[in-house]
């Protein structure tokens, strides 16, 4: 660089390359960074790839690399037009670069440059000099006044005062840090040194030596170096401002000159002494230890007597009523020594809201006789718990007569309950095959009914109901009938069932999960009669042989294979001939087709919903993948706790919408997967999704459908970053660094190729 800077400096300069950024990519907006850098201690150069580091020896890019195949005599020069930089001994970034990109610019649809990101110089110093003056203008100065006391530093002077404050900094903080510590372990020892001192005369020699109590969670803080402000014995004070013995496990007695020397330093308070004892806490323990002596040996007592009561057994005595229940109860309850809340309401249960006995038939009113001694402590134990509970603790004699109201109730309840019992033993005995959900055979030529499955479901359910919870309301025939027909033309919104022959017998197909269920005409007019319905507004269904003088009418509606399963295990009989059903009225197809139109449109605009996606790596989906995404076309098909618990292998769960575009999708893909949105090939089952500009509504994809995903590896690999980059490619602005180099054209990269070859 001598005559570049000649007017500043006379002498050489001479710089050595030190560091090389390299950039790996197809875009300046995107791609990875690599360092080379030289050791100047060592002369040995390093790559560092992120976490990577590997060594390469003497040479920039690694001894034998296709950077260092250029002969030693062999210079490169660039031709710039903002400087001529001179790289010598082929240890330039873009030796042997030139050569590669040659040969592979016509395989390849990509283009690379042969200049790197950043070079980076040092200045070559004399042995003797260990640091080259620089004036304030960043020129070196022509003074060449250099000690052997200096530091060795290839830093600029700035650089260096700055670092040689941070070391200032650095030992000032040491320092402190050192006289902090120091601090703190003399105060450590002290505090350690005053435990010691206090707890050595803390103890008490003997009962007549006066002393002093403090609260052992305080000390305990306080010989555990955890410094408290004042001495708090609040914890152990009762509420007369004494002792209490019930604290005794909570406090120390401390000596005179002990508690001398805390409260001295520390303070606080309260001041307990050896004859702060509260007296009114040791008579109130000692009573209530009396008590719950006194309550447990009657308790014992009384427990004779209940158990008597219970078995039957009771004395020649005056006896009363109470709740068989709460008793039970009082007998289980162990190691009690005074009267809890379960105690209260011992004839709570018995007392009817008129305040009488309740009716023994009534629910939870069992009772139980007992004798007047067990009477008087059951009540006395009841009002110690809830003094003003006289509704728990009504008085019933052995004469009580139950409340004749309740009484009345319960007889027409159970009169209520007799009758449903018998309608609905009626209802299982005159639809004995409905009530037991057995098909019925379907003779040609008869007439038959259809009605609604959910309803008869629901009546199913009703009448093999038992207990005595009240039945669930249902709807009236003409009701159900009503809604099963369309407004407009007053015609059936529902297709009739299919049907299936087996053993020269037809059968409905799938009467469970059949929209409408085919009956007899004995069970439509028993219906009819029971729940609301008239039978001339009735659905009519007639199935009759298909013959060659027969002549549908717009009401016939054939059954042809499609409706039917037809054995072919005999030539004659009914399983070798065709049907038709007659319904009546007939069936609306424009107004179904509507429905099933607006159900459609309404299952396709959904958002926020997910779909599962399967990567399959093999030539075949599995079965239950396939078996998966055939179901989710049919939203009302049923289907078996282990089919709707399979798990599949490499599967993930997209959030989606039914505006989401089939692009959008194969992004997620790509993001999940890695596979390059060009490699997909996507499939519903054994339909292949095609285009990527259709959105998944226009595709017939529900939410919760599961879709399979293939890797055909016709397109190379790239990361999903370059995808997304080139489409904000024209928003971003370029990185200055690739300013007026092929990496910040708009130009496409098959322009690039063929220029390329145009050139070689």
């Amino acid at each position: 660089m001598t005559r570049r800077i000649s007017e500043h400096f006379q002498s050489e300069l001479i710089y050595d390359l030190s560091a090389i950024l390299i950039h790996k990519g197809s875009a300046a907006n995107s791609g990875h960074y690599v360092a080379h850098i030289k050791n100047e201690n060592t002369q040995q150069w390093w790559e560092f790839d992120d976490e990577h580091v590997s060594n390469l020896g003497c040479q920039p890019f690694g001894k034998g690399s296709s950077h260092s195949a250029v002969k030693p005599s062999q210079t490169e020069q660039l031709d710039h037009s903002s400087s001529d930089v001179i790289i010598e001994n082929g240890n330039g970034p873009d030796a042997g670069e030139r050569q590669a990109s040659k040969t592979d610019v016509t395989e390849v649809k990509t283009f690379s440059s042969c200049d790197a990101y950043m070079l980076m110089y040092v200045l070559r110093r004399p042995k003797n000099c260990d640091k080259m003056p620089i004036d304030s203008s960043g020129y070196i100065t022509e003074k060449e006044a250099c000690t052997s006391s200096e530091v060795d530093s290839h830093l600029p002077p700035h650089l260096y005062e700055e670092v040689e404050k941070l070391n200032d900094s650095y030992v000032d903080l040491c320092e402190q840090y050192k006289m902090k510590k120091e601090s703190e372990v003399n105060c450590i020892t002290e505090r350690r040194l005053e435990v010691r001192s206090i707890l050595s005369k803390a103890a008490v020699q003997s009962p007549e030596e006066f002393y002093f109590w403090i609260s052992m969670d305080w000390l305990r803080l306080w010989a555990d170096n955890i410094v408290p402000s004042i001495i708090d014995n609040s914890s152990i004070q009762c509420t007369h401002g004494k002792v209490p013995v019930s604290k005794i496990g909570s406090m120390k007695r401390l000596s005179s000159e002990a508690w001398t020397m805390l409260f001295s330093k520390y303070g606080g308070g309260p001041v307990l002494a050896k004859d702060d004892y509260c007296v009114d806490c040791l008579f109130g323990v000692a009573q209530s230890m009396a008590l719950a002596d006194n309550y447990r040996d009657r308790r014992t007592l009384m427990k004779e007597f209940a158990e008597a009561a219970l078995a039957g057994d009771c004395v020649d005595e005056k006896l009363y009523y109470i709740s068989k229940p709460w008793l039970q109860q009082w007998l289980r309850r162990k190691n009690v020594d005074s009267p809890c809340e379960a105690d209260a309401g011992p004839t709570a249960s018995i007392r009817c809201p008129y305040g009488q006995l309740m009716p023994e038939q009534a629910s939870g009113a069992r009772r139980v006789l007992i004798p007047e001694t067990l009477w008087n402590f059951t009540r006395e134990i009841a009002m110690a718990v809830k003094p003003d509970d006289s509704v728990g603790c009504s008085t019933f004699l052995s004469d009580s007569e139950p409340c004749t109201q309740c009484s009345i109730q319960l007889t027409e309840v159970a009169c209520l309950e007799d009758t449903l019992r018998e309608f609905k033993l009626k209802q299982r005995q005159s639809h004995e095959k409905l009530a037991m959900g057995k098909g019925i055979p379907i003779l040609p030529g008869i007439r038959y009914y259809l009605l609604p499955s959910s309803w008869l479901s629901k009546w199913k359910s009703y009448s093999n109901a038992s207990g005595k919870s009240a039945p669930a309301e249902l709807e009236t025939l003409d009701d159900v009938i009503g809604f099963l027909m369309c407004e407009k033309h007053s015609r059936l919104l529902e297709r009739p069932p299919d049907l299936s022959c087996k053993r020269g017998s037809i059968f409905q197909k799938s009467p469970a999960t059949d929209t409408l269920t085919i009956i007899t005409d004995d069970d439509w007019k028993l219906f009819c009669e029971d729940w609301g319905g008239t039978a001339a507004k009735g659905i009519t269904a007639e199935v009759d042989f298909l013959g060659n003088d027969f002549v549908g009418s717009s009401e016939d509606m054939a059954i042809s294979e499609e409706h039917m399963n037809l054995n072919d295990e005999s030539n004659v009989g009914p399983e070798s001939r065709r049907f038709i059903i007659k319904i009546s009225p007939e069936v609306c197809e424009e107004c179904i087709a509507e429905r099933k139109s607006c159900e459609l449109k309404r299952k396709l605009n959904y958002s926020d919903e997910d779909i599962c996606v399967c990567f399959i790596r093999g030539k075949e989906p599995p079965k239950s993948v396939l078996e998966a995404s055939v179901n989710s076309l049919e939203p009302n098909r049923r289907t078996s706790k282990r089919s709707r618990k399979t798990a599949f292998g490499n599967s993930v769960k997209l959030n989606v919408s039914g505006s989401t575009s089939v692009y959008q999708l194969k992004m997620m893909i790509w993001e999940a997967f890695g596979i390059v949105k060009e490699n997909q090939v996507l499939h519903k089952g054994s339909l292949v999704i095609d285009g990527e500009s259709a959105c998944l509504a226009d595709l017939n994809i529900f939410p919760g459908d599961v879709l399979w995903v293939t890797d055909s590896e016709i397109h190379e690999h790239r990361d999903i970053a370059d995808e997304l980059s080139g489409q904000k490619m024209e928003e971003r602005k370029t990185e200055e660094g690739f300013r007026g180099t092929l990496l910040s054209s708009s130009l496409s990269s098959q322009f690039v190729s063929e220029a390329s070859a145009c050139l070689n």
